[in-house]
């Protein structure tokens, strides 16, 4: 027999975290509008390098994970923006906290690359 119950959440680690979200992620249609006014960032795609050639938000490096300790197409004095696959990976999470621990300044993009198609903007692929 299980327990049903989930534990509950400490309510003020939860403040903290909401409080802080905003600061540290953006949605596809922020991003976009931030790339189209030429805003002085970088976006990581943290995929594998097979989900990257099948499609990526146009500009985009490919990191995967096992590539990380590179800090390739990362930078030091700009906003490096992860992404992972869809809003249940959270890989760019972990990316970002990796890199964060490195001193770079990161946000996570919400919902990842199927978020971003599914607002139909435009993919590059190889």
């Amino acid at each position: 027999m299980t327990d049903s119950h989930l534990p509950l959440p400490d309510s003020a680690a939860a403040l903290a975290y909401f409080r802080q979200k905003p600061a540290f992620t953006m949605d596809p249609v922020e991003l976009r509008r931030r790339i189209t006014e030429g805003a002085d960032l970088h976006v990581i795609d943290v995929r594998s390098r097979e989900d990257y050639d099948r499609g990526h938000i146009p500009g985009a490096v490919n990191l995967p994970k096992d590539r990380w300790t590179t800090n390739s197409g990362l930078a030091k004095g700009k906003v490096n923006v992860f992404y992972g696959a869809s809003a249940t990976s959270l890989l760019a999470a972990e990316a970002a906290a990796y890199f964060a621990k490195r001193n770079f300044p990161v946000m996570e993009l919400l919902g990842g690359f199927h978020e971003w198609a599914a607002s139909t903007f435009e993919i590059e692929t190889l």
